[in-house]
């Protein structure tokens, strides 16, 4: 069955980038020993990005001579038109992200849909009753500021831990189930 999961790095204060959509404090600490990302992108079918954290991709990875590193489809949410990558599955799209999200689960052929950033589009999932389950690396730092995990007030019901694992020494990760209201 396809769940659809946030998987990510957040600061200990809780946010994924800095306000200017700055990583430079997470690319530090560069590959996690014993990371749980292997494992996790080969359950991966389909992706959905936002459109700050495509344009990160594209400075930093496309832009220096990488290529994009995704064999998956890629869902762009964005208002603004934004440069394809020659050779990727990259479909962007616009508005309600319910819609789209069949067309993901489709794609991704009983494998997971991977929501990689930001907060604001983890949230709209959230909202639609689509997310299915957090998965956050915390970092030993704090950025004071920027742009925040979950923006959303997630009380009732609870989120449910599913487990909590140390990453290198460096890192907690937390798996949270996204119960539904």
């Amino acid at each position: 069955m396809t769940s659809t999961q946030f998987y990510g790095a957040a600061s200990l204060d809780g946010f994924l980038a800095t306000p200017d959509h700055d990583l430079g404090w997470l690319l530090q600490f560069g590959d996690i020993k014993g990371s749980s990302y292997p494992a996790f992108i080969r359950e991966v079918g389909a992706l959905a990005m936002g459109s700050h954290t495509y344009e990160w991709m594209l400075k930093h990875a496309i832009d220096a001579g990488q290529p994009w590193p995704y064999a998956q489809p890629t869902w762009v949410f964005s208002a603004r038109t934004l440069r394809g990558i020659a050779g990727a599955d990259v479909r962007f799209v616009r508005g309600d992200v319910r819609p789209v999200h069949q067309a993901m689960v489709q794609a991704a052929a009983g494998r997971n849909v991977w929501i990689v950033g930001g907060g604001e589009l983890v949230g709209q999932f959230y909202d639609a009753g689509l997310l299915d389950e957090l998965i956050v690396q915390i970092a030993p730092v704090t950025l004071g500021a920027g742009m925040p995990l979950l923006p959303r007030r997630i009380t009732q019901p609870a989120l449910r831990l599913t487990s909590a694992t140390t990453l290198g020494g460096l890192f907690a990760e937390l798996r949270y189930a996204v119960p539904r209201p």
